[in-house]
């Protein structure tokens, strides 16, 4: 492990000096690291580095690790204290291998060392504070302000990188090299056919985002479709895209709060596709509860969501507010499926099929990745600096997360039986897979 240079800056050698106690008994060492005055060092030389940790000034390993926290080092990364060229994921799959081998204890014991770097004036010395909510918890009211502050960011922001249809969900791929549209293309049709639609049904689509999905199901099935989400920007370009494509008397999307649906519509199908995080523990039996009240007798119900697994008994290194929740998706909550399906057979439903598709959204948050970094310029322009490396730091986190098993995604397919118990299902799913 050999400098470029020879070290005279005292921040320089005590920033060398803490990376090396920190990696010494990690796994995961091929990486470089390139110092604010362009000195470069290796973890270990005799392995290609699958990316460079830059570190931008003197105080960036103190921004990074003071006070010890997921947030800590999250806002390190959104004010650019350090950077990542290259494979970004690779960099989180360090630090997961880093901090599994250091344990909680040490690193605490580590991180006083980085007090005689220099500190900053201000840690918030960039465009995007954190989000401040108020009011109850899952209240109506803090829900809209914690679910626009994610998807109002900017129309035009989400079209660089996601697929023509806007779709902001999981593909469903049918090998590793398929591009993104035909495997959005895929999972639309494949929610159309677990849901086996037909021509004038009714499909309510709860959290619609830019009507991707309605669209499909209204051109493909014939169905007349009606979505909800709480973005007003959302809804606006939904609506034009609906208008565009010849469809304003089969579709419309409403600005609207599920709780507040109607419920003497009696759709004949009901999907919600990313939406689930949003909803809360607190308010799962509601969410059950109001969807069953708004399906007929007969109905199906698709409920596409992301999941933790179950806790183990191992303590958690971090404590307290995590970035993804401080600048991602405040509010969130994921659940373990187990609670999902308690609640939905509590509120009436039958469940009949449950569907991991974990590699799949691993492989779809790669390919945002990647087309943010590529549209990186027009990103900025579109938002701001800052939330152009927030996204890039969540979905690569996230997409880890799914390769590694940290957290799954199901699709869950519900059926609220008619009076004489019959599901409206046929005896076999090969219809799925035609």
């Amino acid at each position: 492990m050999e400098m470029q240079t020879v070290v005279t800056d005292p921040a320089l050698e005590t920033s060398l000096e803490f990376l090396q106690t920190m990696l010494r008994d990690c796994p995961q060492r091929d990486f470089s690291v390139r110092f604010w005055d362009g000195t470069t060092w290796s973890p270990d030389s005799s392995q290609e580095p699958r990316f460079t940790l830059r570190l931008n000034h003197p105080a960036s390993l103190r921004s990074m690790f003071l006070p010890p926290s997921d947030l800590t080092l999250g806002e390190a990364f959104i004010y650019n204290d350090f950077d990542v060229e290259g494979d970004i994921e690779a960099m989180i799959d360090v630090g997961d291998a880093l901090f599994d081998s250091l344990g909680k204890k040490r690193l605490l014991g580590m991180a006083g060392r980085l007090l005689t770097l220099p500190s900053l004036d201000s840690p918030e010395h960039g465009m995007r504070p954190r989000l401040r909510l108020r009011g109850r918890r899952h209240s109506k009211e803090r829900d809209r302000a914690a679910v626009t502050s994610h998807y109002d960011v900017s129309n035009d922001f989400y079209q660089l990188w996601l697929d023509r249809r806007m779709v902001y969900s999981c593909a469903y791929f049918s090998d590793v090299a398929e591009d993104l549209d035909s495997a959005q293309t895929a999972k639309l049709d494949y929610i159309c056919r677990k849901l086996r639609l037909s021509p004038g049904e009714r499909l309510l689509d709860v959290g619609c985002g830019w009507g991707g999905l309605m669209i499909y199901a209204a051109q493909h099935y014939g169905v007349d479709a009606e979505g909800v989400t709480l973005s007003k920007p959302q809804a606006e370009l939904a609506n034009a895209r609906i208008k565009e494509a010849g469809l304003a008397d089969r579709c419309r999307v409403r600005v609207l709060d599920y709780r507040d649906l109607e419920e003497d519509t009696g759709f004949d199908k009901v999907v919600s596709v990313g939406m689930f995080e949003h909803v809360g523990q607190a308010m799962l039996r509601a969410y059950f509860d109001k969807i069953w009240r708004v399906l007929r007798p007969g109905g199906v119900f698709l409920n596409h969501g992301i999941a933790h697994k179950k806790p183990g008994d191992a303590a958690p290194l971090w404590t307290g507010p995590s970035f993804i929740e401080t600048y991602v998706f405040p509010d969130g909550e994921l659940l373990t499926i187990s609670e999902s399906l308690t609640n939905a057979e509590d509120a009436g439903f039958e469940v009949r099929d449950v569907e991991s598709l974990r590699e799949h959204y691993a492989l779809t948050l790669r390919r945002w990745v990647n087309n943010l970094e590529e549209n990186r310029a027009q990103a900025t322009g579109a938002s701001c600096e800052e939330t152009y490396r927030i996204w890039r730091l969540y979905m690569a986190a996230s997409a880890f997360g799914f390769a590694k098993g940290y957290i799954n995604v199901y699709q869950t397919l519900l059926t609220k039986r008619n009076d004489e118990g019959q599901s409206g299902l046929p005896l076999r799913r090969d219809d799925w897979y035609a």
